[in-house]
């Protein structure tokens, strides 16, 4: 973990409510695919957990959703403008175990994680499709993003507004893949995992206190006991989750 001052680039609207952040800074932390960041922001006591989208050596691509008093800050916030950022937080998605065909399944603002995973993927010459699910076509961003990489791309909508009506496990049920990486929200992942015929890995959303494991307030029952989101997850594997009724 580490704390670095990050100046922001741009920072533009993808959908309504959707916004698209680039800072400049020190990435050094960021060691993997699946991370997240913890902003803070002026007024606010607790810092803003972000998934990681996309990163190099000197750029941060963070993509976020308004949802309360601290992205509606974010969202206001203009180039030039500078961030307090702790970098390298959470374990990330582990690419070993992808096979030639894996597939990455995002629904809603669990679809950013799964950018910068899907670029790293392709690089090792995989064969990657990626299912996006949301609720109606308004919703709809990185579509043409995750096409330009190369992988082949399915878009389900709820209300059928747009590409295929229902959800990310109505493409998954007849798709041929080797293994399965998703993240988004927790009915979303738990119908995931009813549904896949492979092992998988999982990212979970939790609300998060400190974001580096100190509070215990994120915590999770798995088959290994007790384990932080924000420490030993967010990404963890199918076969350690204990769904609770």
């Amino acid at each position: 973990m580490k704390q670095s001052v990050f100046e922001i680039l741009g920072n533009k609207a993808l959908t309504d409510t959707v916004y698209e952040m680039i800072l400049a800074g020190d990435t050094s932390d960021i060691t993997n695919c699946g991370q997240f960041v913890n902003i803070l922001l002026d007024g606010l006591f607790l810092r803003r957990p972000i998934s990681v989208c996309d990163y190099d050596g000197e750029t941060l691509t963070l993509v976020y959703k308004v949802v309360g008093k601290g992205t509606e800050a974010m969202a206001k916030m203009v180039p030039g403008e500078k961030l307090d950022i702790l970098t390298g937080l959470g374990n990330g998605y582990d690419l070993s175990f992808a096979g030639e065909k894996p597939v990455l399944l995002g629904g809603g603002v669990g679809v950013p994680p799964l950018y910068n995973l899907a670029k790293k993927l392709k690089e090792e010459g995989k064969e990657v499709k990626v299912i996006l699910g949301f609720n109606t076509s308004s919703e709809i961003f990185y579509e043409e993003e995750f096409k330009n990489l190369g992988c082949e791309v399915f878009v389900t909508t709820v209300d059928g507004s747009y590409g295929v009506k229902g959800f990310v496990t109505t493409v998954l049920e007849n798709m041929d893949y080797t293994y399965f990486y998703t993240c988004g929200p927790e009915p979303m992942l738990k119908a995931v995992y009813k549904a896949s015929s492979t092992s998988g890995q999982m990212s979970f959303e939790e609300r998060m206190g400190c974001g580096f494991g100190a509070c215990m307030g994120c915590s999770c029952k798995t088959l290994t006991g007790y384990k932080r989101i924000c420490k030993e997850g967010p990404v963890m594997k199918k076969e350690e989750i204990l769904w609770e009724d």
